[in-house]
């Protein structure tokens, strides 16, 4: 799977109290399923929820959460673009610890496709990226 290590990745990027306290950062998968269709191939697809813990936060929390909308338009686009998805693709809890800082716990349900294929009497795996809506370099993210 892809998508944890690419969004840790955005965070320290984007987030400069991640960027300064990597610590306070964790990152797990839960509710996980590999949804298969028995097709011609082996193809399948991971379905789960990213848990995305921020401890001890000390900062506006719209700088949080403003990059991680913009890594989903590009790595889970159907969470903003699917009224369904919507309503429960990006939740969050927070535990108020003071007047300053705050422990953040984040679920976004996502998906990862991978294709399997035969090639030349060779069975290949491939992790198949989401359809690119955006080039991430012209966010912006500051």
């Amino acid at each position: 799977m892809k998508k944890p290590e690419s969004l840790r990745q955005a965070l320290n990027k984007s987030v400069p109290f991640i960027a300064n306290n990597p610590e306070c950062l964790s990152i797990f998968i839960d509710s996980g399923s590999v949804v298969s269709t028995l097709a011609a191939s082996l193809s399948f697809e991971y379905r789960y929820t990213l848990n995305v813990i921020v401890m001890n936060f000390a900062g506006d929390q719209n700088l949080l959460m403003a990059p991680i909308l913009g890594w989903l338009t590009q790595h889970q686009p159907d969470i903003l673009a699917n009224p369904a998805r919507r309503e429960d693709g990006f939740t969050f809890e927070a535990d108020i610890l003071n007047n300053t800082t705050s422990d953040i716990s984040i679920d976004l349900k996502l998906t990862e496709r991978v294709i399997i294929k035969e090639e030349n009497g060779q069975m290949v795996v491939e992790a198949v990226s989401e359809p690119n809506p955006a080039d991430p370099d012209e966010w912006g993210w500051q």
